[in-house]
């Protein structure tokens, strides 16, 4: 592996990036007991946290993206919002936010079973860079509860030395088949804007234009965010799990195990098969400026408990754009347990959330926004069966 090849592979020569399949948070893949935990939104997030814990990850964690601005995905009275100094693709890129106020975010949902309750934390991202986040009503619903509930993922657990065997494989993962580059894959109009947002947000970057158009997006959005001074919003996550450590809850996770029997198969289907993911990246480049231009202001809204302002959240066209391409590729024709892994997770979750409002009476959980909003997701589902719930005022 050449040394460009190591730095473009996600985690020290492994992990391609993250496919996310269901409703986690803000970093793009966790690793817990040297299980990969592929988090569920499919938010397109920075993984430097990855890159300072030890080599322990399982070899196969099939990247991609999609998504809120591809990252709808965490985190006030006081200060006003921060506006996003946002520009033209050929203008400068924007300037840096500086945000400074402590945010206590969103109220709790309330999910009720007589008089026991399971409290939801809802999770945003991206923030601000200098963003800070405190709530002292979260903290004390964690000291006073019995079980914390993690949000719905997936792991996959190769093994060690299985996961060595399969390093060779992973090379070129992210390139296009046959060595076709983006002007030789995308319609000549797409590669037309694709070229002057590059200039502007990766000039230095040669190497994305032999990259699949997926990737391309995934670069062009986190290269984007960067220069507008926003980040992921691991902070916050970290801050709510050290809290969870400290009051000594009980841990669920509602993580579902992806087979990795045919991982070398796998990856050898991907790297030839054809994505249809242009759709991805011209989605990308369509709403670009309007995700910078709106994500501080949701951030803020996240972070003040506006509630009517979340639900305008929709991230559907984008979602479905990428990650439907990914879903829908020949690659994963033989590994049905891969392409419904969103609603096995969610039916664990739900499960879980069942038997803790049956035995607690106090649960945390943490689900990102748009699941807790979305018609079909584990909170509506939770509504269908006959449980209570209270949005935050």
């Amino acid at each position: 592996m050449t040394r460009a090849e190591a730095r473009r592979a996600p985690v020290p020569g492994l992990l391609i990036r993250t496919l996310r399949l269901a409703y986690a948070f803000e970093s793009p893949c966790d690793r817990r007991d040297g299980r990969l935990i592929i988090g569920a939104r499919f938010w397109l997030l920075s993984q430097q946290d990855l890159f300072m814990r030890p080599l322990v990850v399982p070899a196969l964690c099939l990247s991609l993206l999609a998504a809120p601005g591809w990252a709808q995905s965490l985190d006030g009275a006081g200060a006003p919002p921060a506006a996003v100094v946002t520009t033209d693709a050929v203008e400068p890129a924007p300037e840096q936010i500086h945000v400074v106020a402590q945010r206590p975010g969103p109220g709790m949902w309330k999910v009720k079973k007589g008089d026991h309750v399971l409290w939801v934390f809802g999770t945003y991202a991206p923030l601000p860079k200098n963003m800070t986040w405190r709530s002292q009503q979260v903290e004390n619903v964690i000291k006073h509860s019995q079980e914390y509930l993690a949000p719905p993922g997936a792991t996959a657990k190769p093994g060690f030395f299985r996961m060595v065997t399969l390093l060779p494989s992973l090379i070129g993962v992210r390139k296009n088949p046959d060595g076709a580059q983006l002007r030789d894959v995308l319609p000549q109009e797409d590669y037309a804007q694709w070229s002057t947002l590059k200039a502007t947000y990766l000039p230095e970057n040669s190497d994305v234009e032999r990259e699949r158009p997926i990737f391309a997006a995934q670069a062009l959005t986190e290269a984007a965010r960067k220069e507008a001074g926003l980040v992921n919003g691991y902070a916050v996550r970290k801050q709510l799990l050290a809290l969870i450590k400290k009051s000594e809850l009980k841990q669920t996770s509602t993580e579902v195990e992806l087979p990795t029997d045919n991982a070398r198969a796998l990856i050898k289907n991907f790297k030839k098969s054809n994505l249809a993911d242009a759709a991805c990246l011209r989605t990308t480049m369509a709403t670009l400026k309007q995700d910078l231009d709106g994500a501080t202001a949701r951030a803020n809204a996240w972070a003040k408990g506006d509630v009517d302002e979340m639900r305008k959240l929709n991230y559907a066209e984008r979602e479905e754009a990428c990650f439907g391409a990914l879903m829908n590729s020949a690659a994963l024709d033989t590994e049905p347990e891969w392409k419904n892994v969103k609603a096995r997770s969610h039916a664990k979750w739900i499960a879980s959330a069942e038997k803790a409002l049956a035995a607690n009476a106090s649960t945390f959980a943490l689900l990102s926004m748009d699941d807790i909003f979305d018609p079909k997701g584990v909170i509506a589902a939770l509504v269908a069966k006959g449980y209570e719930v209270e949005s935050p005022e």
